[in-house]
C-alpha cells in the first residue's frame, strides 16, 4: 500500500513540475517578445516613443481611384514608413453619365525623413450609369485591379503632403501600364 501511495505522490510531483516549467517558459517567452517589440530588429536600437504612425488624408486625380477621389492612408504600425493601407471614394458626373469608384489597397513605403517611394497593390470598385453615349451608355459595375508606384512627400511633423506617380490598372480584359495620378493632402 505504501509503495502505491509513493507512486501517486511521485506522479503528482512530476505533473506539478511540468506545469511550473510550462508557466515559466510562457512568462520567459512573453517577456522576450515584449522586449523585441520595443526594439528595432535592424540595429536593436530602442525606438523613439514619440514616433507615431503616419496618417494622410488627400484628394487624388487619376491614380488608384481612377477619377477624382478623397482618400485616407495610414501605416499599420508606429512608423513613418513600412506597410500600410488606403481607402477612398470618388464620384464624377458628366452630361448624365455618372461614375462612382471605391479604391482599397495595401502599400509599402520605402524611405527616410519626409520622402518616400510607395509600392502598392489594390482593387477599385467601379460603378457606372449613364443615358448618353459620351462616356457610358449602360449601367454596370466592375472591380479593377490597381498598382501604385508613387513618389510621396510626407512631413514628419504633419502638414502638406504630395504624391505623384504611375498607377497601372488591369482586369481580365485589359492592362494599362502608364495610367498616372497626382494627389495633394494633409499628413498628421
Amino acid at each position: 500500500m505504501r509503495i502505491s501511495l509513493l507512486n501517486i505522490d511521485a506522479s503528482n510531483q512530476q505533473t506539478h513540475m511540468k506545469k511550473t516549467t510550462f508557466i515559466c517558459w510562457i512568462i520567459f517567452i512573453a517577456t522576450g517578445l515584449q522586449n523585441l517589440s520595443a526594439q528595432e530588429v535592424k540595429g536593436l536600437n530602442i525606438q523613439n516613443p514619440e514616433v507615431k504612425r503616419a496618417q494622410n488624408i488627400f484628394v487624388e486625380l487619376g491614380g488608384q481611384g481612377l477619377t477624382f477621389t478623397a482618400n485616407y492612408d495610414s501605416r499599420f504600425s508606429n512608423r513613418r514608413d513600412g506597410l500600410g493601407g488606403r481607402a477612398g471614394i470618388g464620384y464624377l458626373s458628366v452630361d448624365g453619365d455618372k461614375i462612382t469608384t471605391v479604391p482599397l489597397s495595401l502599400n509599402y513605403l520605402l524611405g527616410k525623413g519626409n520622402k518616400f517611394f510607395e509600392i502598392g497593390l489594390g482593387a477599385t470598385y467601379l460603378s457606372t450609369s449613364g443615358n448618353s453615349e459620351i462616356l457610358f451608355n449602360e449601367n454596370s459595375s466592375n472591380v479593377i485591379g490597381t498598382m501604385s508606384f508613387f513618389y510621396r512627400v510626407q512631413p514628419e511633423d504633419g502638414g502638406f503632403s504630395f504624391r505623384v506617380g504611375l498607377s497601372p490598372v488591369f482586369n481580365k480584359d485589359f492592362f494599362i501600364p502608364y495610367y498616372g495620378g497626382i494627389g495633394f493632402g494633409y499628413s498628421f
